[in-house]
């Protein structure tokens, strides 16, 4: 396979693009494509959220720093690690996003700040490992993920209103433990852990 190819032969062009939606919060449409054989087929539905970051935080102990949350999307009560959205408080509009990696200093800001706000610690010690899409299928917002090690506890929780949760210490193994146990369900979460994981081996 020539790897130099590339793959217009293979995009899906849109058509008509429906709002179903479209607010502060979310912007959820349906779209009409032109496919790659000719055909027309829709609808599909996308939606456009807030960038957001994760943050895999360690203390001083090497202990991760994990949030216990009600989650509505499932209905149940989830570990994970602290996250959050981007406030893009400059822009004129909350979704402006050029390209995924021209964020990474606002993204910082806002992984620091989740950090502070939902576990009460901060660190000095940052790493950006990796962007990624959120849900590619389905949206086309993307997840930071920062790394944060020798966090120190400086202050409470400062949660917004729709915000209420515990904060919990954990060692890789217990991560691990919850991940196979159905505990710590979260997609980006998981990959973000395995990636850390890996870093120190």
């Amino acid at each position: 396979m020539d790897k130099r190819t590339d793959h217009k032969e293979i995009l899906w062009k849109p058509l008509r693009t429906e709002h179903i939606v479209n607010d502060a919060w979310i912007d959820f449409r349906k779209t009409t494509y032109l496919m790659p054989n000719g055909k027309e087929l829709g609808p599909f539905y996308n939606m456009t959220r807030k960038n957001y970051v994760v943050v895999v935080a360690t203390d001083e102990d090497g202990e991760y720093l994990t949030v216990k949350q009600f989650r509505q999307g499932i209905r149940k009560i989830t570990t994970e690690f602290p996250a959050g959205g981007i406030e893009h408080i400059e822009k004129a509009n909350p979704m402006e996003e050029a390209h995924p990696m021209a964020g990474i200093k606002e993204a910082l800001l806002a992984a620091k700040r989740e950090l502070r706000e939902e576990t009460g610690y901060e660190s000095e010690h940052w790493e950006h490992m990796l962007t990624v899409p959120s849900a590619a299928s389905i949206a086309d917002n993307y997840a930071y993920i920062f790394r944060a090690k020798d966090c120190r506890r400086t202050s409470g929780q400062s949660l917004d209103d729709t915000e209420f949760m515990n904060v919990e210490l954990a060692s890789k193994d217990e991560i691990s433990r919850k991940i196979f146990d159905g505990e710590f369900e979260q997609a980006v979460h998981i990959m973000a852990f395995y990636m850390d994981a890996a870093k120190e081996v």
